[in-house]
């Protein structure tokens, strides 16, 4: 009987204990979820590179990085809620070059012993959550539209500096700057589909 008794005390101990590592566990978890995954690869960088121009050169493939996967999930998006069929083509050749893009992006940043955001950050996310909000097939186009000519405005002038950089990294200078035709060419998609659903909108 004595030893039977003493089976509960470790018994209780133990499923206190298993309690406790749960919890700790799942903070642990909240802590990871919550962290951006662009900021986790800063920090991994910042850790790597002793030098402001690795450093500079790693900043500039992880904001490429982040650039191409917003465009892959918005992209993606516009194909399954855009009521248009130009916006549709449109956020299907979105989706496909920067795709090929990320891809050739990751290859670069391997060489260069860089680490890349492994999901669509914080703000894509919420640029995503933006357009997600227009339940309106002709305003969910134009939201769209006007989002892509704002994002490539802002991506070629961050590839143009980095392709102009002396100081840049002589592969990720070419890289940028073998980038930027595609780049341009998105935006004059992206104002034609503007101007298109612009003149649609007026002779309502």
């Amino acid at each position: 009987m004595k030893a039977t008794f003493l089976k509960f005390p470790i018994i209780k101990i133990s499923l206190f204990a298993a309690l406790i590592g749960g919890m700790v566990s799942c903070d642990n978890n909240a802590t990871t979820t919550d962290k951006d995954t662009k900021e986790v690869a800063e920090d991994a960088n910042e850790a790597k590179f002793d030098s402001s121009k690795n450093e500079q050169d790693a900043q500039f493939l992880v904001n490429a990085a982040e650039i191409n996967m917003e465009e892959i999930k918005l992209g993606q998006l516009a194909q399954q809620r855009a009521s248009s069929a130009d916006v549709k083509n449109f956020a299907k050749m979105m989706v496909e070059g920067h795709t090929k893009a990320l891809s050739d992006l990751k290859g670069l940043a391997q060489t260069k012993q860089v680490s890349l955001p492994d999901s669509t950050t914080k703000d894509g996310l919420d640029h995503y959550g933006k357009l997600d909000e227009e339940k309106n097939g002709s305003d969910f186009d134009r939201k769209y539209c006007d989002m892509m000519v704002d994002a490539h405005k802002d991506a070629i002038d961050r590839f143009e500096r980095a392709a102009g950089d002396n100081n840049a990294d002589a592969q990720i200078k070419q890289w940028a700057s073998s980038m930027i035709p595609d780049l341009r060419s998105h935006l004059d998609q992206a104002l034609t589909c503007q101007n298109k659903l612009q003149k649609n909108n007026s002779k309502k």
